[in-house]
């Protein structure tokens, strides 16, 4: 049975016309109904959520509705956004404790929405996520959405940035928009192309502008939605940024025990049985959660197609020892391009 506090939530959100909160309260009352061994009535709730995820509506205006935590762009929004509805869990992610127990109370503040309103405090919802490529800042985006139920939106910077003056602010402003209108996280990737220190010599006018526009719009937004952007590069990021986000997440390239740990998980049933660890840590050293996710994954492709259950200690090896190579030989040629672009300058 549903508990007071969720029962509240979900005539609030109901009557507030919030589909993406009802449905995230909605998947905690399955989920709760699950814990007690009420499998069938879990069952049921979460086909009857699905079934609302299913439907997608748009009215007369254009403008975006929200049925059942689905959404449509209005259509000069559709090369702005890309939507999904990831599957994805914080459960699937190798985190340390530091970062974990940050994304986790971003969770419990955002499933506690409501409640925290009624005191007029507003709960963590625009994060800045910091680390090297492969780390897990697209996967945080992704998993957050899962974990709430709510839409993901992939913000496509290609698409926002114009060399015309006033355009690009023009289309942040129809994101912003969106962002209010449909709650859900909205993913801003290589945050840096647009939130680069300002001053900088090489800095044009335009991008100037649009970072001004962000910083007002980031500033004064007080949407149920969660903004997230990621960078490789914080160190170039204007300082006015990092007081705009309730929360800097930082990423690092995994520990020994978060490597062994992610390639027992990801290798799963092809797991090989006695799991030898002898000489996976320094295979695996220095590369990042996505290099080893595709070296794994590469040795699993290889027991398939050999007609194996489980994968083979060597090919595992190999794959890693691959990966390896390749980061060796993409440090190289940037180091070279470094050297060249700071020859051409002298």
């Amino acid at each position: 049975m549903a508990s007071s506090e969720q029962l509240k939530a979900l005539i609030k959100s109901h009557i507030s016309r919030d589909d993406g909160h009802f449905l995230s309260i909605a998947m905690q009352v399955a989920a709760h109904e699950a814990k007690l061994g009420h499998g069938k009535l879990a069952e049921e709730l979460r086909q009857m959520i699905d079934a609302a995820k299913s439907r997608i509506g748009q009215d007369a205006t254009g403008k975006l509705v929200a049925i059942g935590s689905v959404t449509k762009p209005r259509v000069e929004l559709a090369n702005l956004l890309t939507l999904s509805h990831p599957a994805n869990r914080l459960g699937d992610m190798v985190l340390d404790e530091v970062t974990s127990n940050q994304l986790q109370r971003v969770v419990k503040e955002q499933r506690q929405l409501a409640r925290i309103k009624e005191h007029g405090l507003s709960p963590r919802r625009k994060l800045l996520l910091v680390g090297p490529p492969g780390t897990g800042k697209t996967m945080t985006a992704s998993a957050l959405a899962g974990e709430l139920g709510i839409p993901l939106f992939v913000v496509q910077l290609d698409s926002l940035i114009t060399k015309f003056m006033g355009e690009t602010a023009a289309k942040l402003r129809q994101v912003f928009d969106a962002i209010t209108d449909i709650r859900g996280v909205y993913f801003f990737d290589e945050f840096d192309a647009i939130g680069s220190q300002r001053g900088q010599t090489n800095d044009v006018g335009e991008i100037r502008r649009v970072l001004n526009s962000f910083l007002q719009m980031i500033e004064h937004d007080q949407s149920n939605s969660l903004i997230i952007a990621a960078t490789n590069h914080s160190e170039v990021l204007d300082y006015a940024l990092f007081r705009r986000f309730d929360d800097v997440v930082e990423y690092h390239l995994p520990t020994s025990e978060q490597a062994l740990a992610l390639i027992r998980s990801r290798l799963g049933q092809f797991v090989p049985k006695p799991f030898k660890k002898d000489g996976l840590v320094e295979q695996a050293e220095g590369l990042s959660y996505a290099e080893i996710c595709r070296a794994v994954d590469a040795s699993i492709k290889d027991a398939i197609m050999h007609d194996q259950t489980k994968v083979q200690r060597a090919e595992l090896g190999r794959a890693l020892e691959e990966r390896r190579l390749i980061n060796a030989k993409l440090a190289k040629n940037r180091m070279h391009a470094l050297n060249h672009a700071g020859s051409n300058t002298r």
